[in-house]
């Protein structure tokens, strides 16, 4: 697999925390970069799986464990028992979720970003100090029903 810039940028992140950048984890983080979609373990294991049958599903799970540990990727929890992820290793903007309920369409989002920053570090900052806690991330999800899914409904 030939590496490009954001490869071996990554893969220096991996060996900075004590890591090298394997297979799978190659595989994975080049995969996630190609794609906008928020897709669950088994999804990311069935498209990867056909041009490398060799890396099993136990492989993708532990996998994206570590890479969300070491915060190359993100694992998003919207209700529906499974999680979902997305690379966040050089994501262009920071952004929140729209989440259907009915079809689970997810539409990422950044309209008043900087207005939310504003609001969410102002939050984080009253929290840090009362709390006496290091708040290190948020996530911001809306829950309703997509475009489609409501016109179905009326």
């Amino acid at each position: 697999m030939r590496k490009n810039k954001k490869s071996i940028e990554m893969e220096k992140c991996l060996k900075t925390q004590g890591f090298r950048m394997t297979l799978p984890r190659r595989v994975i983080l080049d995969f996630l970069s190609k794609t906008d979609e928020h897709l669950l373990a088994k999804d990311i294991y069935l498209k990867i799986n056909k041009n490398h049958p060799d890396i099993g599903l136990t492989t993708v799970y532990r996998t994206l464990d570590l890479l969300v540990k070491l915060s190359l990727i993100n694992k998003f929890e919207f209700g529906e028992g499974q999680s979902r992820y997305e690379l966040t290793w050089d994501l262009k903007e920071h952004h929140h979720h729209l989440f259907c309920l009915k079809c689970g369409k997810i539409i990422d989002y950044n309209d008043f970003i900087d207005d939310e920053v504003k609001f969410f570090t102002k939050i984080q900052k009253f929290l840090s100090k009362k709390y006496k806690f290091n708040i290190q991330n948020h996530e911001v999800h809306f829950y309703g029903k997509c475009n489609q899914c409501h016109e179905l409904l009326h």
